[in-house]
C-alpha cells in the first residue's frame, strides 16, 4: 500500500535567498556556524533548510584536524568554502563546511536539515516516508542528499553544492555538541529553536 502523501508533498518548496559565496566561509567559525541555521543546503536540487550544526576547530582535540593534516583531512587546512567529507564509524558519510583562513583547519559539521526540496528522492534513499527523520542525523543526511567521498573537496558555491542565505530570521540556540568523549563540554553546537527536524534536543532549551 502507498502512503498517503503529506501536505508538504504537495506544497512548492520555499522560496531560496542569495546564494551564499566562498567569501561567507573566511569568518571565524564560532560566526559562521549560528549563521548557517535557517540557510538552505542544496545537492543536485535536492536538500533542506539546515536547523543544526556543531563547529570545530584544529585548537581542540575533537576535531580531526587537532593532529595536523592527513590525506583524510587535507581540505580543513586549505581555503575556506570547501565541503570536507568523511566516513563515520566506517559506516555513515559527514559533511563539513571548511572556514577560516587558508590553514586554520576549523569546519562546521551539517548535522540536521528541514527536508524542502526533493522530498520524493530524499524517502526513495532513505528508505523511510517520515519527513523528520529524513535528515535528523549528520549521516542520515547525507544519505538523503546524495553526499559521498565523491563530494569532497568540491567548492560549495558550485555546482552539484549550493548554499542559500536564510530569508528570515531565526532564534538560534547553543549546547554542547554530542557523539563526542573529548572537549565535550564546549557549547559549539547550534540549533534551529523548537525545530522537529534535530537529531537531538537541546538541553535546558525548552523543547
Amino acid at each position: 500500500m502507498t502512503p498517503n502523501p503529506s501536505p508538504s508533498d504537495s506544497l512548492t518548496p520555499p522560496a531560496l535567498g542569495k546564494p551564499i559565496k566562498r567569501g561567507f566561509f573566511s569568518r571565524s567559525v564560532h560566526d559562521v556556524a549560528p549563521d548557517l541555521i535557517g540557510a538552505t543546503l542544496l545537492v543536485e536540487g535536492i536538500g533542506g533548510i539546515i536547523v543544526e550544526v556543531e563547529a570545530y576547530h584544529h585548537t581542540e582535540p575533537a576535531a580531526h584536524s587537532h593532529r595536523g593534516p592527513t590525506p583524510r583531512n587535507m581540505v580543513m587546512f586549505g581555503p575556506p568554502g570547501f565541503a570536507y567529507v568523511y566516513r563515520s564509524y566506517g559506516i555513515h558519510w559527514c559533511v563539513n563546511f571548511v572556514c577560516e583562513m587558508d590553514g586554520s583547519a576549523a569546519a562546521v559539521l551539517i548535522r540536521a536539515l528541514q527536508p524542502t526540496h526533493g522530498i520524493p528522492a530524499m524517502r526513495t534513499r532513505r528508505g523511510l516516508h517520515d519527513e523528520r527523520l529524513l535528515c535528523s542525523g549528520p549521516g542520515k543526511l547525507c544519505q538523503a542528499l546524495g553526499i559521498s567521498i565523491a563530494h569532497n573537496a568540491l567548492p560549495l558555491d558550485a555546482p552539484p553544492i549550493a548554499v542559500f542565505q536564510r530569508t528570515d530570521e531565526v532564534d538560534v540556540v547553543a549546547g554542547v555538541r554530542i557523539g563526542i568523549t573529548k572537549a565535550a563540554d564546549l557549547p559549539w553546537r547550534y540549533g534551529l529553536k523548537e525545530s522537529k527536524f534535530l537529531s537531538k534536543p537541546f538541553k535546558n532549551a525548552g523543547f
